[in-house]
């Protein structure tokens, strides 16, 4: 049986909008775009009630690697294969390139409209 603590005895940490980042991954701005690219593609499958092999097949890739990147393993599967993808599902992708204000360096994040 566990000891009850106090809430008090709580330390909460507010996290950023980039939970690689938070878990402390040296190329978490790649894996968040990468995450959120997955997820649309993953809805957009679940939307056409497609199976994975199906998908695959779509898509132009071994089932096996479209199961790995639906499920966040992203090794070997390029920000490129991904937009490649989405326009196979029927998705127009904008690439647009900005000042990135008062931040020296500027980030890449996903839109989806």
């Amino acid at each position: 049986m566990g000891t009850k603590r106090n809430i008090d005895d709580i330390t909460i940490e507010q996290g950023s909008d980039n939970p690689y980042a938070d878990l402390g991954y040296a190329n978490a701005d790649e894996m968040l775009v990468k995450a959120e690219l997955a997820s649309e593609i993953a809805q957009i499958i679940k939307n056409r009630h497609l199976t994975q092999q199906m998908a695959a097949e779509l898509l132009g890739m071994p089932q096996p690697k479209l199961s790995e990147m639906l499920r966040g393993k992203f090794r070997g599967i390029s920000q490129a294969k991904m937009i490649e993808c989405l326009n196979r599902l029927g998705r127009d992708v904008e690439i647009v390139v900005k000042k990135a204000g008062r931040r020296a360096v500027g980030h890449t994040h996903v839109v989806v409209a």
